[in-house]
């Protein structure tokens, strides 16, 4: 764990995270309109991939009776611009730490879908490279090898130490600014009734006055992206990280000097708070040589290969003796471990099998 030091608002100007309103990166603006979100066609697409691999479920089905009516109905309201959000059926799980899932009504996961189908596409290309996380062709996977990539690169193919500078953000959903995201939303979209169908989503839930996404909405992987992709731009454009890569919250930056990791630290750490109203949790930040194992993404990385975090092998042995569909539990743990060095772990889960 790395200390993180205290910040005034003269070290945060001078580190280069202040709260100017500028950025380096063009603020492109989107071209799709209020009509095109909400047009039958959308909304019956919408329906049609929101509909895939839930056929089974009782709230799904009971929209699905008399569906021509309820994407009439919801399209009406969408066009008189009297649509508001429904509440949430909260629940928990474990992923693997306790979450706390909302989990919106039919009517407007589809609403989210149709908003999603037409903004994604646009918002995507404003995306750096490397940020991983809810995108088409991206993914932990290749975020994983990224990382490899990028230690093989700065370390000059393992002959020079490498450091590599970890960082979680502390409470991530439910710090999300609703202001602030909605401000950035509109330096993007010019159709004002877009921005105020976004509003009334973001405004349907909170954590506290003003804060919060929920978890489980399709259109919070969209806008959490948004609000971290003024970060990315922040890290690329004014903090210079080349080597620099993001899933979600979770982000690594690496570097052979271990000097200027600190220094970018505290422009990191300025920029969150003072730009975003976020802050890294104080006991997952941390600048370590790669050599000595850095933890990223539920594995921990060596030089020359990774292996699975001891926590998450804990529980993969936990879930395939607890779960009733034994074998189906044991499939996604060995495709979950093809994925790094763990020839030994597989005979293991394999040998479950048998016992």
């Amino acid at each position: 764990m790395y200390i993180l030091p205290s910040i005034s608002a003269k070290e945060v100007r001078a580190s280069g995270g202040g709260c100017s309103k500028k950025s380096s990166y063009v603020k492109k603006k989107c071209a799709a309109t209020y009509d095109n979100i909400i047009s039958l066609d959308n909304l019956l697409l919408a329906w049609k991939e929101f509909l895939q691999r839930k056929q089974k479920r009782k709230d799904v089905q009971e929209f699905e009776l008399h569906l021509m009516d309820n994407i009439l109905a919801l399209h009406r309201d969408l066009v008189a611009k009297t649509y508001r959000h429904s509440h949430y059926e909260a629940f928990n799980i474990s992923d693997p730490k306790p979450r706390n899932i909302h989990k919106a009504r039919v009517r407007d996961r589809v609403v989210h879908r149709a908003i999603y189908r037409i903004l994604y596409p646009f918002f995507d290309r404003l995306f750096i490279a490397d940020s991983y996380s809810c995108r088409n062709d991206k993914g932990i996977h290749k975020a994983l090898n990224r990382f490899r990539s990028f230690a093989r690169k700065v370390s000059c193919n393992h002959t020079q130490t490498v450091w590599a500078l970890k960082c979680d953000v502390r409470k991530f959903f439910a710090s999300i600014d609703q202001s602030i995201l909605l401000s950035i939303l509109e330096k993007h979209i010019p159709d004002q009734d877009i921005l105020k169908l976004l509003s009334e989503i973001i405004g349907s839930f909170h954590t506290e006055e003003g804060k919060g996404l929920p978890l489980g909405n399709l259109t919070s992987q969209l806008l959490v992206n948004v609000y971290m992709n003024e970060f990315d731009q922040f890290m690329k454009h004014q903090a210079k990280a080349k080597y620099y890569i993001r899933y979600a919250d979770d982000f690594v930056i690496f570097s052979d000097n271990k000097k200027q990791l600190k220094t970018t630290l505290l422009q990191i750490s300025a920029f969150l708070e003072f730009r975003l109203g976020l802050k890294l949790h104080p006991d997952k930040v941390f600048i370590k040589t790669v050599a000595s194992g850095v933890d990223f993404l539920g594995w921990v990385h060596f030089p020359r290969h990774r292996v699975l975090r001891t926590v998450t092998k804990n529980r993969a042995f936990r879930n395939i003796r607890e779960k009733e569909r034994k074998q189906e539990t044991v499939e996604s743990y060995l495709k979950l471990i093809k994925h790094g060095n763990a020839y030994k772990l597989r005979k293991r889960i394999e040998a479950t099998l048998v016992d």
